[in-house]
Parts: structure tokens; C-alpha cells; sequence
């Protein structure tokens, strides 16, 4: 009996640390890919900005075409640094901050599509093709919004344990803020 107990004391400490040695490579994955974000998003900042000096003599259509379409994806690589954050932190991967990249997405090939378009009125399948297209687009948003808020409101009722320890830091910082 007494040589049960030892192994399943053995078992449970094998189990232990392979958790925590799981865990930290985990976090130094997700700490990789938060550093591998950043530095994209950097480097989209640089590009952008070259791109609206060197089309400081063109139309204004194309420089704001070029500037949204830009920054558009950093906002994407942003709400992923998000999403990399929100998983560092609750431990879970989080299905919101994906919902956003999602619309962001969406809504940067709309743009785009809307500009396309513009100059496709003259070529008819062409055109419809492209109308069809942001109109598919369009509904995909609704829906992945509908999914966000639903996700949300879920959240709210069951009340989520990170958003929990997010306001309880903030009401921390705040009293510690007005002493």
C-alpha cells in the first residue's frame, strides 16, 4: 500500500514538471511570436511611410488608397500582438482578438475592391464579379461582428477571470494613483 502512494507521489511530481517545462516553452513561443509581430509592425510603419513620401506627387486617390490599405495591416499585425498578449495572460487562446483580424481583414480587401471597382464600371463581368465580391465580403463582417458580440456578451454573464484581474489591477493602480 505504502509503495502505491510513493509511485503515485512520483507520477504526480513527473506530471508537475512537465507541465511547468510545457508551460514555459509555451510562453517563450508565444514571447516569440509577440517579438516577431512587433518587428513587423515596425517595419510596416518604415514602409508605409516611404510609400507616402514617394507618392507625394501622385493622385490623391492612390496615396489614400496605398496609406489605408497600409495601415489597415498594421492594425492587423497589431490585434494579433493582442491576441499573443491575451494568451500570455489568461493562459487561453482567445477567439476575439482573431474575430477582430478577421473584419479588419474584410474590410481592407472592401477598400480595395470599392477603389477596384471604380475603374472596372466600363468592363461588365469584370465589375460584377467585384461587386459580388464586397457584397460577400460585407456579410462575412456582419457576421464575424454578431460571432464578436455574442463571444462578448457570453463572457460578461459567465464573467471572464482575465478581464477580471484586468479591472482589479486597474482599480489598484487608480487607488494607488489618488493616495
Amino acid at each position: 500500500m505504502a509503495r502505491a502512494t510513493k509511485d503515485d507521489a512520483d507520477e504526480e511530481e513527473r506530471q508537475r514538471f512537465a507541465d511547468r517545462a510545457l508551460g514555459f516553452l509555451e510562453d517563450v513561443i508565444y514571447w516569440a511570436i509577440a517579438v516577431v509581430l512587433i518587428i513587423g509592425s515596425i517595419a510596416l510603419l518604415i514602409a508605409q511611410f516611404n510609400t507616402m513620401l514617394g507618392l507625394r506627387n501622385a493622385g490623391a486617390k492612390i496615396v489614400m488608397l496605398e496609406v489605408l490599405d497600409g495601415l489597415l495591416l498594421i492594425f492587423i499585425f497589431v490585434e494579433l500582438l493582442y491576441a499573443v498578449r491575451s494568451c500570455l495572460r489568461s493562459r487561453e487562446i482567445v477567439a476575439e482578438p482573431f474575430l477582430i483580424v478577421g473584419i479588419l481583414a474584410c474590410i481592407k480587401e472592401i477598400v480595395v475592391l470599392s477603389v477596384e471597382a471604380a475603374t472596372l464600371l466600363k468592363d461588365g463581368p469584370q465589375f460584377s464579379r467585384a461587386v459580388v465580391e464586397v457584397g460577400v465580403l460585407g456579410v462575412v463582417v456582419l457576421v464575424l461582428a454578431l460571432a464578436a458580440f455574442v463571444l462578448r456578451e457570453r463572457r460578461r454573464d459567465v464573467g471572464d477571470p482575465a478581464e477580471q484581474d484586468v479591472r482589479q489591477a486597474e482599480e489598484d493602480q487608480e487607488k494607488a494613483t489618488s493616495r
